[in-house]
């Protein structure tokens, strides 16, 4: 089971599902990945009409007043027969089938059943960007979640590093804050997961997936490798996860930084590993692109 199918089990049934070490590609099968803006069988009570949706418009028993395909206008209106020009903009469906019904009532019909549906979506989007499948725009349908953009975009690229930055162009989150970074395990959703999957999207917001970053260390190490950064990872973190510094290391390690990789500018970090070990010096977070080097001791 794919990560994001995973997600959207859990979603409908609320039960974290269990789940195999993902592929290499983090994507949807092509019969489930979808891009259309059609509508889909139940209608979402809470979307807010605009400019650019089409409507399918039916008065139950009157074919000549229904209008399948009312597209709404720049001016947030619907043109329709005997009515005119109504104003539908920035309302919910329920609003609009019982604005019509009274319309219709007050004039021109005993008891009018009109039923409402959105065909398509065109007036509301986020922007995807980043290592997904399928970046661009994606349409919202009422309150859309954060995993229903992903499947969506198709899933992760292989380089993903399950990191997203939401920035919100209109607005803020519930902290206040203008842009949210979330972090999704890409081989098995977590607990967390599972909260950052349902965060609500806005329109406008623009959702980046972060590329895998790697840092490197080499020297007296068991593993000198290229490792990929994990948040918050350390140096001492690094040399556990290369084995251990060998017995001829020295204590004091470097880690070479380019702080300004537009000028080529390298910053040279000396990091006392025994003091940080016994706690009596910081240990030093990691960025992108740091290379740790453990030199050899002399006799």
């Amino acid at each position: 089971m794919s990560l994001i199918l995973a997600v959207v089990f859990f979603a409908a049934t609320g039960t974290a599902a269990t789940t195999a070490p993902a592929p290499e590609r983090h994507s949807l099968p092509a019969s489930t990945t979808t891009t259309s803006t059609s509508a889909e069988p139940v209608e979402n009570s809470e979307y807010r009409i605009g400019a650019g949706d089409v409507l399918d418009i039916t008065v139950i028993g009157d074919q000549d007043l229904s209008r399948p395909s009312a597209v709404v206008q720049t001016n947030g209106t619907v043109t329709l027969p005997l009515l005119g020009e109504v104003p539908v903009a920035a309302l919910t469906v329920p609003e609009v089938k019982t604005k019509l019904t009274h319309l219709l009532a007050r004039d021109y019909l005993r008891h009018p059943q009109v039923e409402v549906k959105i065909r398509e979506y065109q007036s509301q989007f986020v922007t995807v960007l980043g290592e997904v499948n399928s970046p661009g725009k994606k349409a919202l349908r009422g309150q859309t979640r954060l995993y229903e953009i992903l499947t969506e975009a198709a899933g992760f690229r292989p380089n993903a590093s399950g990191e997203l930055v939401i920035s919100r162009i209109d607005g803020t989150f519930s902290g206040g804050e203008k842009s949210l970074r979330v972090r999704i395990n890409t081989s098995a959703p977590t607990a967390q997961d599972m909260i950052n999957f349902n965060v609500v999207v806005r329109h406008g917001d623009l959702i980046t997936a972060l590329p895998k970053y790697y840092v490197v260390i080499d020297g007296e190490v068991s593993r000198p490798a290229r490792y990929v950064l994990e948040p918050d990872l350390t140096v001492t973190g690094l040399v556990a996860m290369a084995g251990g510094l060998t017995r001829w290391a020295k204590s004091d390690l470097k880690i070479v930084r380019r702080s300004d990789p537009a000028s080529g500018k390298v910053e040279i970090i000396e990091v006392d590993y025994k003091a940080v070990r016994k706690g009596k010096k910081p240990d030093v977070t990691l960025q992108p692109n740091d290379h740790v080097s453990v030199g050899r001791r002399l006799f």
